[in-house]
């Protein structure tokens, strides 16, 4: 098998100075990231100036974290095929390459078709019971149920991205997306300005975009001859294969998951302060999104280099990358954080121009946005971990840290204070005590001794004494 494929060229993640290929891997990512944030962003901008606040409410606040629920979790699951390529691929084992592209397909494919049903039935039980406002619950019913239509096509865009970035192309997922969000946003100005097709519009103009970005990204897969080309025949679950990527990918899924479940803790929170507090917590989550997709793509860069190098054995590069993408990733959030406590009531703008939607917008922004640095460690250090394929830890933590001390604090906390704030307070508290789980379990150092057991390969003592001055970047 290794002999059919020749490399489109030669794979610098295992080799070469790491910030430079970091940036080199970390910017198309980003603007991958920031293209695809803009489908809904979109969304809500153009519902937002010439629907109305009630539009704005709909698409985003309640919708958004029911979309990420079921999304986050394929996402999560997904992320064990990317993981499984990322280290064959580093291993030089195209066979084994092949045979899992193939299974991720066919996960996507089937995962979508099942996200659909449930989507679509349980649509209106599930914005009822987070307590969304009546004013704007048959607009979500209706977006939510149309944008469910479009899972297939977006999980094949997701996973296909995700093999392609597995074996270090990260620039033509980007173009694929451009063209994407390019549909969409032609779209959604002739649905809803020129239709008057309301949300229903930017719905439907979101799911065409959706389509056009699987479709390129599935011919790239099925053209190329490099290792991971897709043969339609071929795609199926290979049992062995599968069964791995649900062993790394499911504590991630569940991961996700969770979050999910303790944003629609919060969501229900926010739901109670009326529609004006969702608009502008609506609003300020497309700010947010931006903070979340820079980190992500910071955390998607450093998985993808840990597991080439995982897998090529080159152990103490992984310590080096990820002690570099932890101080380009605060580096970044500190510019970010920066920027829109100077200048984010300007971009409020953007989405309304209701002043009472703005002033609100405002207070959630300034108490959140100074918090972000907080987060920046558990991405980076979860992402490095589960390169090696340690997922089940980085799982635990995050959904004890995060999720479950976050919706204690929403039933503890918030009755108590019933303040818009004390639900924003939710996030920094969690962020903090992860934080510390996350750099204490990093540099004991075990979980990669266990994984290098795992593959046959332990980890000396000498080794073990050596993480903290390799995560510096010192000479080893």
């Amino acid at each position: 098998m290794k002999k059919l494929f020749a490399r489109r060229s030669e794979n610098s993640i295992t080799e070469g100075v790491i910030w430079k290929q970091l940036l080199i891997f970390f910017f198309p990512i980003i603007l991958g990231t920031f293209f695809q944030q803009l489908y809904n962003t979109v969304d809500a901008v153009i519902v937002g100036q010439f629907v109305g606040k009630e539009a704005l409410a709909a698409v985003g606040g309640p919708t958004g974290v029911l979309i990420n629920l079921f999304v986050g979790f394929f996402v999560g699951l997904s992320s064990g095929a990317t993981v499984i390529i990322s280290q064959y691929y580093g291993a030089q084992n195209y066979e084994e390459v092949s045979r899992a592209s193939h299974t991720a397909i066919a996960l996507s494919i089937t995962g979508g078709a099942l996200i659909m049903v449930i989507g679509i039935i349980f649509a209106p039980w599930a914005l009822a019971a987070i307590d969304t406002p009546a004013d704007i619950i048959d607009d979500a019913v209706s977006y939510l149920r149309i944008y469910f239509i479009g899972m297939i096509p977006s999980l094949l865009y997701n996973m296909g991205s995700g093999i392609l970035r597995a074996v270090g192309d990260s620039q033509r997922p980007l173009y694929f997306l451009i063209a994407g969000c390019l549909v969409n946003i032609v779209l959604d100005l002739v649905f809803v300005l020129f239709f008057h097709m309301g949300v229903d519009g930017a719905a439907i103009a979101t799911i065409i975009s959706q389509f056009v970005s699987a479709l390129l990204v599935m011919i790239a897969l099925v053209r190329t001859t490099e290792p991971y080309k897709i043969f339609i025949k071929q795609i199926r679950f290979h049992k062995d294969l599968f069964t791995n990527i649900i062993k790394i990918g499911l504590p991630a899924g569940l991961q996700s998951v969770m979050y999910g479940f303790s944003n629609i803790f919060v969501q229900a929170s926010v739901n109670a302060f009326g529609t004006d507090t969702v608009a502008a917590w609506t609003a300020y989550g497309k700010i947010d999104a931006v903070f979340w997709m820079m980190i992500g793509a910071f955390g998607v860069s450093i998985t993808t280099f840990v597991g080439q190098n995982f897998g090529a054995g080159k152990y103490d590069r992984v310590h080096k990358s990820t002690g570099i993408c932890l101080a380009m990733a605060a580096g970044s959030t500190i510019v970010l954080s920066t920027f829109l406590c100077l200048f984010g009531k300007y971009i409020y703008r953007i989405f309304t121009q209701d002043a009472i939607v703005i002033d609100r917008g405002i207070q959630i922004l300034l108490f959140l946005v100074p918090f972000w640095i907080t987060y920046v460690s558990i991405e980076i250090f979860s992402g490095a971990i589960r390169g090696t394929g340690d997922s089940v830890i980085p799982m635990i933590m995050t959904c004890f840290g995060v999720c479950i001390l976050r919706i204690i604090w929403v039933h503890t906390g918030v009755p108590y204070f019933n303040t818009i704030e004390s639900v924003a307070a939710s996030y920094p508290i969690t962020w903090i005590l992860t934080s510390l789980l996350f750099i204490i379990y990093y540099f004991r150092g075990r979980w990669l001794r266990r994984r290098r057991a795992f593959a046959g390969d332990p980890l000396t003592d000498g080794e073990k004494m050596h993480i903290f001055q390799s995560f510096l970047g010192r000479k080893v």
